[in-house]
């Protein structure tokens, strides 16, 4: 980034007020800080933990305009979506791109079923449309996903979507609304809203590294939480009422070779009537999601057996190798933000997707609900909101046609292209130091200089920040991601210059946490032991 964390962090040092406050680094929050920054309001953003830390980084990976909300009537919902779609692939070109689908179909009527639904699809993404969908026979079914089970197989129906790395989106993000003037903060967490009167004028925050305490003072606060929302609503009215309900959604990853293909699988209905998809991703297998309603929020939410298992049972009557848990490389949970239903019936799929904009008698601005590939209209709809709230300038969104940092339609054909124009960056990191070009793990492709790089340039901290989001090794392969603590930390620590004690407490709590990606029943066969990795560092 422009300015790193120490010189954000002098910003907050001035007496000044703010236009606008935003609170969370999630897709909302970010997409907030970009706008608003972009129509030159003075804009701060602050987040209690990294960026994408919590639901924006475990999401399916995919940009999409819903087919599965189509089928619910919700044709608003998938039109805004589905230009949205085509936005993205447009303002950051780097990290979206399009992706064919194939719906398995064991009958003539199945893939008349489905082909009439996504030719609605097609039609409704209009000039945005990322590609026709059509028939195919068998044989076109088995060509174009080897490894799925195609004992009663008649046909089926391929589509268009997209694909995308989200928690390297958030980043580039943070980057976007700092170079529009925005000061981004992670490590963060707002204490308080201030108040003058019965009005919101600020936040208190607290620097998690330092713990020093901020008192800012802000024309409008927003609160983009997502599953945290009502935390910041009791502070601004003690005892609100719940506004979200949290859904769960796990993904298992798997080795490739259980469907080497450049097509995704996706299953329309599952056994209770859920989604699932089968997605390439960085050369491995996300299989997902579930869908779980729950009564509790956390920043590390951990999959439930019976998600494990829903998700691995019903892969395994589409793939031909069968997966079972010892073929997991990683787990991941994360919680949706939905708004929460006026009554209980422990149902999330009547639970609304579209998003949803509140502002309380105090002035303050919440925003919730909604999914990635919508964020932009979600924070265009918020800084429209805020304007009229807080009588700020009346300034136009200018987002449509802004590129998001490292956009470029160039490619080197290696895994440095989800840098996008900073790959150069990285690779006269390499030219200038040699060592620099070492491999971090035998099995990865990535270099020391990305740790350098995201250290230094992307506001990375901890360890986890560099393996969980700007690399995304934790997410794919966690006994791979612990191997590879013991030497980012001490490539961390020299730039960040800390000591012996702050690389073992990283590695220490990398472990920790990596090993919730793990499946205990059939834990992998660590390389190093606990003990060795810290005595690594």
């Amino acid at each position: 980034m422009d300015r790193n964390r120490e010189g954000q962090i002098k910003d907050l040092e001035k007496d000044i007020q703010w236009d606008i406050v935003v609170i969370g680094g999630g897709a909302t929050g970010l997409g907030c800080a970009v706008d608003a920054a972009s129509r030159g309001f003075k804009t701060l953003l602050v987040e209690q933990s990294d960026f994408a830390k919590g639901t924006s980084s475990r999401s399916t990976k995919l940009v999409h305009g819903g087919v599965r909300y189509l089928a619910a009537g919700d044709v608003a919902l998938v039109y805004e979506a589905l230009r949205e779609r085509g936005l993205l692939l447009r303002n950051a070109a780097h990290l979206v791109k399009k992706q064919p689908f194939i719906i398995p179909c064991f009958s003539v009527f199945e893939q008349l079923k489905y082909v009439v639904g996504l030719k609605l699809y097609d039609w409704l993404s209009g000039r945005f449309s990322f590609g026709s969908s059509t028939i195919l026979n068998k044989k076109s079914v088995e060509k174009a996903l080897p490894g799925l089970d195609s004992t009663r197989l008649r046909g089926g129906v391929e589509y268009y979507d997209g694909q995308f790395d989200d928690a390297r989106l958030a980043v580039n993000m943070a980057q976007t609304a700092i170079e529009q003037g925005a000061t981004v903060l992670n490590y963060m967490k707002v204490e308080g809203l201030l108040k003058s009167g019965s009005k919101v004028n600020g936040v208190a925050v607290r620097d998690l590294e330092t713990q020093i305490t901020y008192n800012i003072k802000a024309k409008a606060v927003i609160n983009a939480t997502g599953v945290f929302v009502d935390d910041i609503l009791s502070m601004d009215k003690p005892g609100s009422k719940a506004l979200v309900r949290p859904s769960q959604g796990v993904h298992i990853v798997l080795d490739k070779s259980f469907m080497p293909a450049d097509a995704a699988l996706m299953i329309p209905e599952t056994s209770d009537g859920r989604v699932l998809f089968a997605v390439p991703w960085h050369n491995y297998l996300v299989v997902g999601t579930t869908d779980t309603p729950l009564d509790k929020n956390s920043l590390e939410p951990e999959a439930l057996q019976q998600e494990i298992d829903f998700i691995l049972q019903t892969a395994a009557l589409y793939l031909a190798k069968k997966p079972t848990e010892k073929d997991v490389l990683s787990v991941f949970a994360g919680l949706r933000p939905l708004a929460a239903p006026t009554k209980n019936t422990g149902k999330t799929k009547e639970i609304s997707r579209s998003h949803k904009l509140i502002v309380s008698d105090t002035g303050l601005v919440t925003i919730t609900g909604g999914k990635w590939t919508t964020y932009r209209k979600m924070a265009q709809d918020t800084i429209d909101q805020v304007i009229q709230v807080a009588k700020l300038s009346n300034a136009v969104c200018k987002t449509e046609a802004l590129a998001i940092h490292g956009s470029t339609t160039q490619k080197l054909g290696n895994h440095l292209d989800f840098y996008g124009l900073d790959a150069a960056h990285i690779q006269n990191l390499m030219k200038q130091d040699s060592s620099l070009k070492a491999l971090l793990h035998p099995k990865f492709p990535h270099y020391l200089a990305e740790v350098v790089w995201v250290t230094k340039n992307e506001m990375a901290r901890t360890v986890e920040d560099v393996l969980a989001r700007r690399l995304r090794i934790l997410f794919v392969d966690a006994q791979a991601a612990i191997e590879m603590a013991p030497k980012v930390a001490d490539l961390m620590a020299s730039v960040l210059n800390q000591n012996e004690e702050w690389k073992a407490q990283q590695i220490s709590n990398f472990i920790t946490l990596a090993k919730q990606y793990l499946l205990n029943k059939h834990p992998v066969t660590p390389t190093y032991t606990e003990d060795q990795l810290l005595t690594k560092a």
